[in-house]
């Protein structure tokens, strides 16, 4: 459906409605608009353009009289054509292009959020970033301070990234996590998610069966998928994926799992749940990929260390970021691996960007060598436990007979289930004709679900509180 960010000028002397039409024929003239496009309907019309609507039935018909659109009685206007004006030279059929491109559109409910994130007045429950009052400026000012001195060029840096930052990543990783891997082992990426996309491009044939959680942050996401891989859920129980139900598991296949504050759901696989996974996975030659996006977010307790550090075999491929804890801004992730698998990443990665951020990459590497990041994440941790504490509080006085949910020991987010079968797509829609975006939960699953991802790292506590109190009476209706 096309969108209008565009309002005739109202003092003009050229009367509106030919404003109107010079505008969409300059957009289909441009290719903007591509044949096949449908405009919105004329009231939809009028609004956007703050016209009457006989305004835009005296625009449709002069552009109809033109023969560059068409309307079938019954399922509204499209462009025709671009024969606007006959000495313009036929611009390509972009709209032939783009359908035959390897990647997939994103669903309509996901394109919407991706839009709306980025636009003003709405209350965001559901979005997975820190919120920018906690983001860290007064240490990156200081970390910025410093950097004249110890950095000696911002240059290109080699297919594994800066060393300097793989041999602090090769510290930290052992002491905190106990994963023995040499700087060798690890690429710098640009973010963990250009991880996955080297992976799905580089690693696996088309056709190959990827295994993970069922609701899971890949099934929300058309990187595998786009490049031919077919995902396949498994359900979940309190300690983790239930893996004795993966089945016909090939050469070809890999699983991809968040064993640390799940994302939607919140859990934390057991200890023992991780072991008998790697051993399942080892016995079975499957390649297991672990995404450690929220590992270091916990709040009352550590969690159990990540399954790649019980791996002996290279069976266990490793991602890492900052995304989540610091700012998704910095583009800073990381791949650990056998040292033929982030070469291999590596020459790719050359291929499409040369290379993460430099600049990014000496920020991360004095700040994990200055100690300065262990005092933030502290603090970071004990802002994050606050907002959890005034979700699940706004929660329980509003959803207390509607829903159940968990609570998160650490990570960002609360997967809320609700309790009858309420239509999710219009609860979304509703949710934002009163200011709320929110994440429903079925662009995470493989089956159709009544929950909804609550994020309690964006919205200020305030809002948070707001906006459960309208989700509720939203629900409510629906009883």
């Amino acid at each position: 459906m096309i969108e209008f960010e565009w309002k005739p000028d109202k003092t003009a002397k050229t009367p509106i409605y030919r404003q109107i039409v010079k505008y969409i024929s300059d957009k289909i003239a441009a290719g903007d608009w591509v044949i096949g496009s449908r405009l919105p309907s004329q009231r939809a019309m009028a609004l956007a353009f703050d016209v009457n609507r006989s305004t835009i039935v005296t625009a449709m018909e002069e552009l109809l009289s033109y023969d560059i659109l068409e309307s079938d009685f019954g399922g509204g206007t499209r462009v025709k054509s671009n024969s606007w004006s006959l000495l313009m030279s036929q611009p390509p059929d972009w709209n032939k292009y783009i359908s035959s491109g390897p990647f997939h559109a994103n669903l309509p409910t996901i394109q919407t959020i991706n839009k709306l994130e980025f636009e003003p007045g709405y209350i965001r429950i559901g979005t997975g970033e820190l919120a920018p009052e906690l983001y860290p400026n007064k240490l990156v000012t200081k970390i910025f301070r410093r950097m004249p001195e110890v950095v000696p060029h911002l240059g290109y840096l080699g297919p594994l990234g800066l060393p300097e930052l793989g041999r602090a990543l090769s510290e930290r990783l052992q002491l905190e996590q106990g994963i023995e891997a040499d700087p060798a082992n690890i690429m710098v990426a640009s973010g963990s998610l250009q991880g996955l996309q080297l992976i799905s491009v580089c690693m696996l044939k088309r056709g190959s069966r990827v295994y993970t959680e069922a609701p899971t942050y890949l099934k929300s996401l058309q990187i595998f998928q786009s490049a031919g891989m077919n995902l396949c859920g498994i359900p979940m129980d309190e300690e983790g994926i239930k893996y004795w139900n993966i089945k016909g598991a090939s050469i070809d296949s890999l699983l991809y799992t968040i064993p640390t504050h799940h994302n939607p759901t919140g859990l934390v696989m057991s200890e023992e749940r991780r072991k008998a996974l790697l051993s399942f996975c080892q016995k079975n030659c499957l390649p297991v990929l672990e995404d450690d996006a929220y590992g270091q977010l916990w709040f009352e307790e550590k969690p159990p260390k990540a399954i790649k550090a019980s791996d002996k075999t290279g069976s266990v491929i490793y991602l890492g970021t900052v995304s989540k804890t610091m700012a998704p801004g910095l583009r800073i992730g990381w791949v650990v691996g056998p040292e033929a698998v982030v070469q291999r990443l590596g020459d790719v990665k050359m291929q499409t960007d040369y290379g993460a951020s430099s600049v990014s990459q000496w920020m991360m590497t004095e700040l994990l060598t200055s100690g300065d990041y262990d005092i933030y994440l502290d603090d970071l941790r004990r802002e994050l436990k606050g907002r959890r504490d005034n979700a699940l509080a706004a929660l329980r006085r509003n959803f207390n007979d509607m829903a159940t949910w968990n609570r998160p020991s650490g990570g960002f987010y609360i997967w809320l289930r609700l309790n009858k079968e309420v239509p999710i797509d219009k609860v979304f829609h509703e949710a934002l004709q009163h200011g709320l975006l929110l994440n429903p939960g079925n662009i995470y699953d493989y089956i159709e679900n009544h929950a909804i991802r609550i994020s309690y790292a964006y919205a200020d506590p305030e809002d948070m509180t707001k906006a459960i109190e309208i989700l509720a009476s939203i629900v409510e209706k629906y009883d």
